[in-house]
């Protein structure tokens, strides 16, 4: 157990270059069996390394729900309505990753009061991203919307956030906070206004730094 517990995050990191690598060869196979390995690796490392709490069921829950989320897009090609449902899986995920920012106090000025900007400047970029897509989105248009509101949110919590956690873990929230605006606004792009070269690389790339810096941020913020 103890091997496991110091080696957990060093497998996540060789199946997720695994599961990345194989957006570049034609291995349907390997992609199954590596991609829903991802969030277990990093709940199995959260389990191993903090004590039990509500802070921990909370990042925990998101990490399932991203599970799930995962295994829905693998299949929405056997059932289009897979994609909703992984849309709605990740909706949740951002929820209980922002309920967990949010209980996140410790004494201090919030990021957000001493650097207005940041909120100016997240707020313009999604409303960027949503002026870019609203018109190809269709009947997606308004769950699309909510999608982007809520990980708006969960990215101005992890900024909240980043002055109350342990310095060693508030950068990890907000980058984990922005590489999932990143991977989500890239498969956005891919599948409603324009797909391009190599986006499953950049896509599954930005996915496995947000999860793990959030989870592993949440590790140091409970160490």
């Amino acid at each position: 157990m103890q091997l496991l517990r110091k080696n957990i995050l060093l497998i996540f990191w060789v199946v997720a270059l695994g599961e990345i690598a194989t957006q570049f060869i034609d291995a349907p196979l390997p992609h199954l069996i590596l991609k829903p390995l991802l969030l277990p690796l990093l709940i199995i490392a959260v389990l191993l390394q903090t004590w039990p709490s509500k802070p921990r069921q909370l990042i925990l829950s998101g990490a399932v729900f991203s599970f799930a989320g995962d295994v829905l897009l693998l299949l929405q090609d056997k059932n289009p309505n897979f994609f909703i449902f992984g849309l709605v899986c990740f909706l949740i995920t951002h929820i209980c990753y922002s309920l967990y920012f949010l209980q996140v106090k410790k004494s201090g000025i919030s990021l957000l009061k001493q650097k207005p900007y940041l909120l100016f400047l997240t707020l313009l970029y999604s409303a960027c991203l949503l002026y870019l897509l609203v018109p190809k989105l269709g009947d997606l248009r308004i769950p699309v919307i909510v999608y982007a509101i809520v990980i708006t949110i969960m990215v101005l919590c992890s900024l909240r956030a980043y002055n109350f956690s342990a310095e060693t873990a508030r950068l990890s929230f907000v980058m984990g906070a922005v590489f999932f605006v990143i991977s989500d606004s890239l498969l956005a792009i891919n599948k409603f206004y324009s797909s391009f070269a190599g986006a499953g690389f950049f896509i599954m790339l930005t996915y496995c730094l947000a999860q793990y810096f959030i989870l592993t941020g949440f590790i140091k913020n409970n160490a």
